[in-house]
């Protein structure tokens, strides 16, 4: 893996809500490292390095997670699983890493990001994206950062399905058979609500 993205974290000798807190106290996130095959470890880390990984990986993306135990590190690739937060602080009270085995595919949501211009959008359309995020399978090292829309060619009505979403090779999204739309050119609003109103009046008509 790359040394790009690292984050160094202590094995926890001690666990329990006493042990914790005093983890905590001590300026260090508690957590736990999973993985597939049943391994777990109660680790801490201090919140700033933790915090600012987090804000570049995300919970998509891999980095390599060096666990430190009687002066032996171990390094995993890893991706984070889940972070918990104080109720009304900033504070982050616990994370999960998730370790994974780079040789098989896993899956994971990936944030939708559109560019260009849509023509639409001079005859009044908007742009919606209807999913913000849609789910990937690949091997771990191959997610990619977003999943990009170009709405340079759209027009008014025209949609985006998952079917049809650009992705890297190796890459596939999960979808079943929901051919769902990711992102489309809508109408004006005044045009949709004048469109509605039609359809509503068209029974008294016929009454």
């Amino acid at each position: 893996m790359s040394n790009e993205n690292q984050l160094s974290v202590e094995k926890r000798v001690r666990v329990g809500k006493g042990p914790v807190r005093d983890v905590r106290a001590e300026g260090f996130v508690p957590g736990i490292y999973y993985d597939a095959k049943g391994e777990n470890i109660p680790v801490k880390v201090r919140e700033v390095p933790l915090t600012k990984l987090y804000e570049k990986v995300g919970k998509a993306h891999v980095f390599t997670l060096k666990i430190e135990s009687e002066g032996q590190i171990a390094e995993k690739p890893v991706f984070i699983w889940q972070i918990s937060r104080h109720a009304y602080k900033k504070q982050i009270m616990h994370v999960d890493f998730y370790g994974v085995d780079l040789n098989k595919p896993i899956r994971v949501m990936v944030p939708v990001n559109v560019t260009g211009k849509a023509p639409g959008l001079i005859l009044g359309g908007v742009v919606q994206i209807f999913r913000d995020k849609i789910e990937l399978e690949c091997l771990p090292l191959e997610i990619p950062e977003t999943v990009t829309v170009d709405v340079s060619s759209m027009n008014i009505n025209d949609t985006v399905h998952i079917s049809s979403l650009p992705l890297p090779q190796g890459v596939k999204a999960v979808y079943g058979d929901d051919n769902f739309a990711v992102v489309g050119v809508v109408p004006p609003a005044s045009e949709t609500e004048a469109e509605a109103g039609a359809g509503e009046a068209a029974p008294a008509a016929g009454a």
